[in-house]
């Protein structure tokens, strides 16, 4: 198998764990794929993120660094996360069971989907996300004023610090810090977390992705558009978002273990 070697390359541990993996993948006859900024750290040739072929990618670091590589691919490569990072919600695997997982690599993975939300404007796509979209003001404490349309249909109109637009996937990211619930993510949805609303009945929703969720930006302070803390997208004082599913989800090797009993073990470490 291709295998897509990137790392975080700020921690000596991420760094230790990478030349292993890359060795254990190699003993197996593996053909490793280095990204560009870890072939640099290691002193090889590496490729970048979104010319690379490769049956999978194997990311090691914490959530922002999958997060980079998901946002960063042209064409979406299953990914296993090993974690090297604060809490790690989207990194399977340990450093512990790192070695295990190297050694039985093989072809006919069990592959996991995962719904990435796209933002539009005036029919054109600004960017994609896994976990959220955040929408904040570019002048510190002054509030945004946005209107909320499901089908058409205008359903809440209200004043916060910013909104989140969340994946199930990212309802354990910013969104939970924020208020809103855990979803499953099997469930393909749209959560709407704003941030430190004015009026305490501005609450998060959760809206199916089957509709047409529209969302209204109508202040006079500017706005910038933020997608999975990776790329930020200036808005200015209004603006008309149209957020639906994006053509190509995330890819994830699904190691069979309980999402919800990962999320306990995981709180549990903060």
């Amino acid at each position: 198998m291709k295998c897509l070697l990137v790392s975080r390359i700020d921690l000596p541990e991420a760094l230790d764990c990478a030349r292993q993996m890359m060795a254990v993948l190699e003993e197996e006859d593996h053909t490793v794929i280095l990204d560009t900024d870890i072939a640099s750290a290691l002193g090889r040739t590496g490729q970048s993120l979104n010319q690379a072929d490769a049956d999978i990618a194997v990311v090691i670091g914490g959530d922002g660094t999958i997060l980079r590589t998901v946002q960063q691919m042209h064409e979406q490569i299953p990914v296993i996360g090993i974690n090297h990072g604060e809490v790690g919600f989207l990194a399977d695997l340990e450093p512990a069971q790192a070695r295990k997982f190297a050694r039985s690599l093989a072809p006919g993975l069990d592959i996991e989907e995962r719904m990435r939300l796209a933002l539009l404007q005036d029919g054109k796509i600004l960017g994609d996300a896994l976990n959220e979209a955040l929408i904040v003001t570019t002048r510190p404490a002054k509030m945004l004023r946005f209107s909320i349309l499901v089908d058409g249909v205008v359903t809440e109109q209200f004043r916060s610090d910013g909104l989140l637009v969340s994946t199930p996937t990212g309802s354990t990211a910013y969104a939970m810090s924020a208020g809103g619930p855990i979803v499953d993510p099997r469930i393909e949805a749209f959560l709407l977390v704003p941030l430190a609303p004015y009026l305490l009945s501005s609450r998060p929703h959760v809206i199916s992705s089957c509709r047409k969720l529209e969302i209204r930006l109508e202040s006079s302070k500017p706005a910038k558009l933020v997608l999975d803390g990776q790329k930020t997208v200036e808005l200015g004082s209004s603006a008309s978002l149209v957020v639906q599913r994006a053509r190509e989800p995330a890819r994830f090797v699904n190691v069979h273990r309980n999402f919800f009993e990962k999320v306990d073990n995981k709180l549990r470490k903060l």
